[in-house]
């Protein structure tokens, strides 16, 4: 064991293991996020939001947003790159003129055609596929986790992985 700080710091073996298995899942999503780039030719988020997109046509951008867990500034910067490429078209509806409703385009769909699953990405899936009760076990967790942390950035809850 090693002192820092006036705390104790384990390296037992059990440290080491979780260590591993946490180097696997950041691994697994970096390579996932680069085989989305290699062939779909966008990133890991602009995918997500695509597909999301794709299935709830004439999503807006806040519901978009909040759908996916983060601010709706990020959504609308990886929003401006999708409309840029052609992959998804901005509408007004007549009722409220304020209010764009996000709908994918045909080369959108083909995009997502030709990429990788999950479109979510690898991590949210599996998440998504936890049974309830391991998922709130993991939450809370992952919490303790978290606050035993002595450096952390609690402003991440809402950055996409990607972009980490």
């Amino acid at each position: 064991m090693k002192r820092r700080d006036n705390v104790t710091v384990r390296t037992s073996p059990r440290t080491l293991q979780v260590l591993r298995q946490f180097r696997v899942i950041v691994k697994s999503i970096r390579r996932h996020y680069q085989e989305v780039e290699q062939r779909a030719g966008i990133g890991g988020a602009q995918l997500w939001l695509l597909s999301r997109i794709s299935h709830a046509p004439g999503i807006r951008v806040g519901d978009l947003a909040r759908s996916l867990a983060i601010h709706q500034s990020t959504a609308s910067n990886l929003l401006g790159q999708l409309h840029a490429a052609k992959l998804i078209e901005r509408r007004r509806e007549d009722g409220d003129r304020r209010a764009v409703h996000l709908f994918a385009t045909a080369k959108g769909r083909a995009v997502l055609r030709g990429a990788p699953r999950p479109h979510i990405g690898v991590l949210q899936q599996a998440l998504a596929e936890l049974p309830t009760d391991n998922l709130d076990t993991l939450h809370r967790q992952l919490e303790v986790l978290i606050e035993a942390m002595n450096t952390k950035d609690s402003g991440a809850r809402a950055t996409l992985l990607s972009h980490m």
